[in-house]
C-alpha cells in the first residue's frame, strides 16, 4: 500500500502535519494537496481539544514546491483544469492561515514557491540549520498563485520580497530568521523536539484568550481581492511563452532560455 501523503498526528491538544512524498522532496501535486484537505478535515473534527497545529516535512525538504510535471501535463491536457488546481490550492493555504489556533511551520529543509507559501500561511516558523528558503516561481516561468505575492511582502521587508521574487533565488535559515520571517533556527535533531516545546508552551496559555487573538490578527478583508488577483494573473500568464518554456526545461532538467 502507498504511503499517505500526509500523516496526521494528535496529542495532547497538538495535531502534527507531516508532508509524506519525501522521494519528490514532498512537492504539493493534487494527491498531496487533497490528502492536506481530509486531514484539515480531521483537524476541525478535533477542534474542541486543539490548541496547537504542527506542519513539517519527511526527509530532507519541507517542500520543493508545486510539482511542476504534474503542472507541465495540465498545462499541456486542459489549461482550465489547472487554474482549477490553482483555486483548490489557494483556498487550501487560506484555510491553513484561518485556523482558530496557533500554527507553527517546521522547515526541517528546502522550503521554496509553493512550500514556501505553505510556510506563509503559518504564524510562528522554526527552521533547521542549512534549510533554504526562496520564492522560486519566477526561474521555471510560474507566476505564484498560492498567495506568496501577498503573505511574503507582509512578513518581510518588501525589497527583500523583491530580492526573493524577481531573482528566484534560495537564502538560508539565519538570513530569513534576520529578515523576519523565521523565529527559530535549531540544529536538525533538535527542530522537532523545540516545536513540541513551543507547542506546549502555547498549550499552556488560555485557549480562549490565544483564540481571540488570533482572531484579531486575522488580515482585513480586502486583502482576499489580492489573493484573487494572483489566480487572474495565471490565467492571463497560460497564454504567453514563458510558463511552457520554464515547465519544459524543468522537465527535461535544463537551464530555462526566455
Amino acid at each position: 500500500m502507498a504511503a499517505d501523503p500526509v500523516l496526521l498526528d494528535l496529542h495532547d491538544g497538538i495535531a502534527t502535519l507531516t508532508l509524506n512524498r519525501a522521494d519528490k522532496l514532498n512537492a504539493l501535486s493534487r494527491e498531496v494537496m487533497h490528502a492536506l484537505a481530509a486531514r484539515l478535515d480531521e483537524v476541525d473534527a478535533a477542534a474542541a481539544g486543539l490548541r496547537v497545529v504542527l506542519i513539517t516535512g519527511s526527509g530532507r525538504a519541507f517542500s520543493a514546491g508545486g510539482d511542476l510535471v504534474e503542472f507541465d501535463d495540465a498545462l499541456r491536457a486542459d489549461p482550465v483544469r489547472l487554474l482549477a488546481d490553482l483555486r483548490f490550492n489557494q483556498r487550501l493555504m487560506n484555510r491553513v492561515e484561518a485556523l482558530p489556533v496557533p500554527v507553527v511551520g517546521v522547515a526541517n529543509g528546502l522550503a521554496v514557491a509553493g512550500g514556501l507559501e505553505l510556510l506563509l500561511c503559518c504564524d510562528l516558523v522554526l527552521a533547521a540549520e542549512g534549510a533554504q528558503l526562496g520564492d522560486g516561481h519566477a526561474r521555471y516561468g510560474v507566476v505564484p498563485a498560492g498567495g506568496a505575492t501577498v503573505r511574503l511582502r507582509e512578513r518581510i521587508a518588501p525589497a527583500r520580497a523583491a530580492q526573493l521574487f524577481y531573482t528566484a533565488g534560495l537564502v538560508d535559515a539565519e538570513t530569513m530568521r534576520a529578515w523576519g520571517l523565521v523565529n527559530e533556527v535549531l540544529p536538525a535533531e533538535r527542530l522537532m523536539a523545540r516545536a513540541f516545546e513551543l507547542a506546549r508552551e502555547i498549550a499552556r496559555c488560555s485557549p480562549e484568550a490565544v483564540g481571540h487573538i488570533k482572531a484579531l490578527s486575522a488580515p482585513a478583508p480586502e486583502r482576499q481581492r489580492r489573493l484573487e488577483a494572483e489566480l487572474e494573473r495565471f490565467a492571463e500568464h497560460i497564454g504567453g511563452h514563458d510558463l511552457a518554456r520554464g515547465l519544459s526545461a524543468f522537465r527535461t532538467r535544463q537551464a530555462p532560455r526566455y
